[in-house]
């Protein structure tokens, strides 16, 4: 669904939409949908802001992964609002490096409008744990047999790199 800026100058738009299941493309990240994605919200321009949109609104979605440790598959049931603001690309500044408070920094940019799938892709990865785990206590893969050491236990023993060993025998 494209937010137009052209419509979005008449009136506001809401949306109430589902996902279906690999509808989103989260190519890349290792993610698929476990279930649709419904999100419900609205956009505007805001008046009097040179050409500011803001977009709110709430998502419900399960996305599924492997664990980072072991590879069993996770879900994460996700649910969340989001309030989003976002400017004219025109608003750019032309320097290079330029210094911006934190309120800036949370403000996109639009050129003729904005792609509502593009906005929810963005807010369900910003959602999911940077280590995707199934549980804090994984003890993930042996290097070694390639067991999962969560289902079974093994008897390999580390291999211990001593290429530095010699610095232990330093005083200090």
């Amino acid at each position: 669904m494209f937010l137009s800026v052209r419509e979005l100058e008449l009136r506001k738009i809401g949306f109430d939409r589902n996902f279906e299941s690999r509808q989103m493309e989260f190519a890349g990240e290792g993610l698929e949908q476990g279930s649709p994605l419904h999100a419900t919200g609205s956009a505007e321009l805001l008046p009097e802001s040179g050409g500011q949109m803001r977009v709110w609104g709430s998502y419900t979605v399960e996305m599924v992964a492997q664990c980072d440790r072991c590879l069993a598959t996770v879900r994460y049931p996700l649910q969340a609002e989001f309030d989003l603001y976002y400017r004219p690309a025109s608003d750019v500044p032309e320097e290079e490096e330029v210094k911006i408070d934190a309120g800036e920094a949370e403000i996109g940019f639009y050129e003729d409008g904005l792609e509502l799938e593009d906005i929810l892709r963005e807010q369900v990865l910003l959602a999911l744990p940077m280590q995707r785990v199934c549980s804090e206590t994984c003890k993930g893969i042996c290097p070694a047999c390639g067991k999962n050491r969560n289902e079974t236990a093994c008897d390999c023993k580390p291999e211990v790199d001593d290429r530095w060993g010699a610095l232990r025998n330093l005083e200090l």
